[in-house]
């Protein structure tokens, strides 16, 4: 990893801190440089593309659908993927209802599949307003949810995960899975957005 990338900014007490355990875990023979860096690039290449790909999967596929909505641990490993160290319970957002993701305690997410999560979802104003007044939260987002569906809001834990696999955009019939991964955005799969619609 290297550290001379960084800009002249003052190190933060976290840098601070990171750097010296990692430095230290090198010195003592615990870990080397090398798997700490395969590690950082494993979490680089984590992004919401492998949450797509298994919503495109489940759009196109019906019973992959089914699995993924009853064990999605089982789900991923079905078609290769890492199914995380958590376990994923995967909500349906229909004409009825839509869901919502939030961790009310710290930023609990699934990594694996999502990559980091954005600012705004750790933030104390998401965890906190989510819960007490999704719709209002939804709106903001540019995702005003009608009045006669339901909203449900799942709170993440330490050790149990949540996706939400949105609705298919309507005109998608003739998409094969690839181009319908094109369509899935991550805050879609948050609960905080939709998919694209096709440009067709």
């Amino acid at each position: 990893m290297d550290t001379n990338d960084r800009d002249d900014r003052p190190s933060s007490w976290y840098h601070l801190m990171e750097t010296s355990v990692r430095e230290l875990l090198i010195a003592q023979g615990i870990v080397d440089a090398a798997s700490i860096d395969a590690q950082v690039a494993d979490m680089d290449a984590r992004t919401p593309a492998r949450g797509a790909a298994v919503v495109a999967r489940a759009w196109t596929d019906p019973p992959y659908k089914a699995l993924l909505l009853a064990d999605g641990n089982a789900a991923l490993e079905a078609i290769g993927l890492d199914r995380g160290p958590y376990k994923l319970v995967v909500v349906e957002n229909t004409e009825r209802v839509h869901n919502v993701i939030v961790c009310t305690l710290c930023s609990c997410y699934p990594r694996w599949l999502l990559g980091l999560p954005p600012d705004w979802y750790k933030s104390h104003a998401y965890r906190a307003r989510t819960v007490s007044e999704p719709r209002a939260v939804l709106a903001e987002f540019g995702c005003p949810v009608p009045d006669d569906v339901a909203v449900r809001v799942h709170d993440s834990t330490a050790d149990m995960r949540y996706l939400v696999l949105p609705a298919r955009p309507a005109g998608t019939d003739g998409l094969d899975a690839a181009a319908l991964a094109a369509l899935v955005t991550r805050d879609s799969m948050v609960g905080t957005g939709r998919p694209h619609a096709p440009t067709r």
